[in-house]
This record gives structure tokens, C-alpha cells and sequence, in this order.
């Protein structure tokens, strides 16, 4: 089963959202307006909470990230699956990826 999602979420091509918001939560919690501030830093364009809530929703169904509610806030964190799916990911990235630069 983790092989599967792995296979789905191992390296989101399609602009990497689900690549960057799991790299993104290996770092801290946070929650989905801090994400999109650290989207925009990265990219120089804030996405959507259309585009955001989306793919955390996808995430949170593939068990890859939780949440817990703080106060009226709900704060995202990476689960030990997300971990092994976002090692997977990098080390897929890194291939694809190097000799670019």
C-alpha cells in the first residue's frame, strides 16, 4: 500500500505541490497560510486557497500528513509515512533533476 502512494506522491510533476508541501512540513507544522507564505517566498506567486486546501486534502486521504486543530487554527505536520514517501521523492527529484545546473 505505501509502495502505491508512494508511486502517486513520489514526485508531483505537475507543478510539484505535493512534493513542496511535504518538503515544506518536514521542516516544521504549519498551518495552510504558512504554507502558502513559504510557497510564495520559493516561487514568487502566493497560490490559491483553492490550489492549497486541495492537495493538503489529497494528502491528508493518502495519510502522508495530519492535522491537529489548535484553537480555530489546523496545524499540518508530515506523518511517518509522509517521511518515507517525501525520502523517496527527494532522492527521485535528485536524479531526474541533477546536471541541470
Amino acid at each position: 500500500m505505501i509502495q502505491e502512494k508512494e508511486q502517486v506522491y513520489c514526485c508531483d510533476m505537475r507543478g510539484m505541490l505535493s512534493f513542496l508541501i511535504l518538503f515544506l512540513l518536514s521542516k516544521r507544522s504549519m498551518h495552510g497560510q504558512e504554507i502558502a507564505d513559504e510557497i510564495e517566498k520559493r516561487k514568487g506567486v502566493r497560490p490559491s486557497p483553492g490550489t492549497i486546501y486541495p492537495a493538503l486534502k489529497s494528502l491528508k486521504e493518502a495519510e502522508l500528513i495530519e492535522e491537529n486543530k489548535i484553537g480555530k487554527t489546523i496545524v499540518y505536520s508530515l506523518t511517518s509515512q509522509g517521511k518515507k514517501v517525501l525520502k523517496t521523492a527527494k532522492q527521485k527529484f535528485c536524479k531526474t533533476f541533477s546536471g541541470i545546473f
